[in-house]
Parts: C-alpha cells; structure tokens; sequence
C-alpha cells in the first residue's frame, strides 16, 4: 500500500464516477458478437444498413440539436438512448427518425435545457423535409404526426431504457484529464480528441465500452497524431493507469474507430489501411504516447531519473532520454562559466574591465581637458576599501577625480562612468 508521500507525489486522477451510475452503464455494455445479434438484425437488416441506419438516426439528433442551440452534452445524452432503445426493439417497427426526436425529446428534459414542445416539433419537420425555412403551422397534418409520435414513444422509450436516465458523457471526463495534464490550451490536441468524441456518438462505441475508457481513448488518439507523449508520474506509472483506464481497452477503441472511419461513406475514395493501427497486446514501454524517461510531479513539472528539473509536464514523443540528457549537460556547462559574485570569475571579468576602460581612458587623455580637470591614470585595486577614499582639501584637483573614478571602476565592476553604449565618452563627443 503507498505511502502518504507517494500519494501526494502522484497524478491526481479525475474522479470516479459513483458506483451507482458505473454499475448501470455496465448492463449496457455488448461484445461486438452480441450486437451482431440485435432486434433489426435477427429481423433480416443487413448489420452494415443497421448502423448506417443507426448513424442517420444520430445525425437528425445533431442537426435538430443544432437547430435548437442545445448542448453537446444533450445531444450526446440523447444518442446513447437511441443505441440502448435499438437493443432492445428493432428497426422495422419504430422509424429512426421519430425515435431520434423523442431521444432528443427525453435527453433536453434530463439535462434540463429544455425547449418548447413546439419548436421542437417545427425544428423536426424542417430537418425531415431538408427545408431549414419551411413554414411550419399548428394546424398541418405534418405537425400533429410529429407531436403525437413523440409524445407517445416517449413511455415506450422509458420503459426499454429501463429508467437509466443519469448518465456520464466522456466530454467532462476528457475535460478534466486535458486539464490533469496541462493541455487545456493546446487546441490541436483538444479539438482532435472532441472530434473523436463527437464521431464516436453516430457508433455503437458507447454499447463496447464505459464513457471513461472512451475519453481515455480519445486523448490517445489525439496525442498519436499531434505527436503528443505524457511522462509517468512519481511512481512510475504511465497515464493511462493514472487514469484508472486499460490500455488495452484504449487500443481496441481506437481501431475499431479507425474501422468505421475507412468504412464510411467516402470509403470510396479512402485506401484500406490508411489509419494505421495499434496491436492490444503492444510493448506499453514503447507506446508513442508514453514518455518513461520523465515523472510528474505535483507541480506540474517532470524529472528524470537524476530528478533534475529537465522540462515541463508534457513533452514531445520525438524527444529521448538522450535529448534530455544533452539538456541537463548543456545547463550544467553554462552554470560553471556563469561568474559568481565573490569567485575568480568576478576577479577576471573586473580584470577584463579594465584593461577595456584603461585603453578608453587612454583615449581620452589625448583630447582637451573635460571641466578644467585633466583625467589621470587610475589605480586598479586588487580589492575593495572598507572606506571609500575620501580627498583632502589641500588635494590637487586631479588625485580627487582619480580617487572617485577608481571608486566608481570598482562598485560597477560592469560598467565606467560617463562612457556611452558605442565605447565613446561624453567629453569626446562633445569635442
């Protein structure tokens, strides 16, 4: 059992959903064998018509959704009712696109954004006849057809869902793991897995797998192809078991999207094989989303094996534990030559300085005297005075000035007084 260090060194992983709601999404969950033998199927419906079919029914739900400016959310809600209703009743009996809108009817009141009965009733009819400004009135035929089918698949809906009505889209959990790993404003990545969601909604993807695996994948997908890796946390353990998610899962959800891909409607114009696929039992080491050389910490930043601060949490899968290695070298090399504040460094650049202003200086002494003090020769000090040399009033103009330059040489140690950015003096340029 882990420590209470390790504990707190660890990735803090989204929460679970409750037992309850992980319970009742189980009884929703078919082997592909077991959807092969679904109510349309066993009645004589190609399996590949069933989900085109299937598909058409989630498509009139997003464009009546869109019509209607409701949530994703909501319309994702309302997608996983009509693949649980078609497990249960077969196509050849209820029309998909009356199921659709009373999927929608229901999913609008669960997620409370609910609208009129009757634009949803006009947004319908608009979406079936393909006419966005059709003139709808309450008194065609059309209307009540609608009005009355939904209101009366709607007990039939609730009785073949079994009153499952709480459920947990994978949009907030990929929200919340695109935040556990710092990638809330890395747009590609966040739109490349969202478009995997929102694909997955018009499969049966939501019938094989929970919504948390489904999230999972979709961050994985996406990470694959921005060429994305996340390191290991303090344990050592990759993302995906921080996440509570197989990966194994992961893989299979994967392919069998890149399945539905090639096989969509421009397969015609797609090649067999152009997603490339991930073997389920693949070596995790090498995972293209995995970075093993780095660990997470609390705060965000990863180390490596010699817990040197190297990167930040995310890095690039090109990169390798040799990079990183070149990385920490380099910084190590730069940190030796950078000149400390009571070492030799300093000594040698102060050394460097002056050799630098005397040549200047030396410059100046051939031009007219500056304020009717002609500068002299400074002194170079090996090190600094307690007291700063204070001149005597029966001193000679010229030691003054001397001793405060060389006053002034020695407090900078960066820079000589009245000389300006090019190398030149005030004086001369006044000259």
């Amino acid at each position: 059992m882990p420590t209470a260090t390790e504990s707190s060194q660890s990735l803090q992983a989204p929460a679970l959903p409750s037992e309850i709601l992980m319970v009742a999404e189980t009884q929703w969950l078919f082997t592909e064998a077991e959807l092969l033998r679904a109510p349309s199927i066993l009645d004589g419906l190609a399996p590949e018509k069933e989900r085109e079919n299937r598909s058409k029914g989630v498509n009139f739900i997003l464009q009546v959704g869109i019509m209607l400016k409701l949530p994703q959310i909501t319309l994702a809600t309302a997608s996983v009712f009509l693949h649980r209703f078609y497990m249960r009743h077969s196509m050849q009996n209820y029309h998909y696109y009356s199921m659709a809108a009373t999927c929608l009817f229901l999913a609008y009141k669960v997620e409370e954004c609910v609208r009129k009965m009757r634009e949803l009733v006009v947004a319908c009819v608009r979406v079936a006849q393909k006419d966005p400004h059709k003139n709808v009135d309450e008194q065609d035929k059309e209307y009540w057809r609608w009005r009355d089918n939904i209101l009366q698949y709607e007990d039939l809906l609730l009785e073949a869902i079994c009153f499952d009505l709480s459920l947990e889209p994978p949009y907030k959990t990929l929200f919340d793991l695109l935040m556990q790993f710092e990638q809330g404003d890395n747009k590609r990545l966040r739109n490349a897995a969202w478009a995997f969601v929102n694909d997955s909604c018009l499969t049966t993807l939501c019938l094989l797998f929970p919504s948390r695996t489904i999230a999972a994948s979709a961050l994985y997908a996406a990470a694959k192809h921005c060429d994305v890796a996340f390191p290991d946390d303090a344990r050592g353990r990759p993302w995906w078991e921080v996440v509570d998610v197989d990966v194994g899962s992961i893989r299979r959800a994967c392919n069998y999207m890149a399945s539905i891909y090639e096989n969509g409607p421009a397969k015609a114009s797609k090649e067999s094989g152009m997603y490339k696929r991930t073997p389920e039992s693949g070596d995790e080491r090498e995972d293209k989303t995995r970075f093993a050389g780095l660990k997470m910490e609390d705060d965000g930043s990863s180390r490596g094996s010699n817990d040197g601060l190297i990167s930040p949490g995310v890095v690039s899968s090109g990169a390798s534990q040799a990079g990183a290695k070149r990385v920490r070298e380099e910084g190590e090399a730069e940190t030796e030559q950078r000149p400390s504040v009571n070492g030799a460094g300093h000594e040698a650049n102060g050394n460097a300085m002056n050799q630098d202003g005397s040549k200047k200086r030396q410059k100046v002494n051939q031009g007219p005297p500056r304020n009717g003090v002609a500068p002299q020769p400074e002194q170079v000090l090996s090190h600094r005075p307690t007291t700063a040399p204070q001149p005597a009033d029966t001193d000679p103009p010229d030691s003054a000035a001397a001793a405060l330059a060389g006053d002034t040489m020695i407090e900078g140690g960066l820079e000589s007084p009245n000389l300006e950015e090019d190398g030149s003096e005030e004086g001369e340029v006044e000259a």
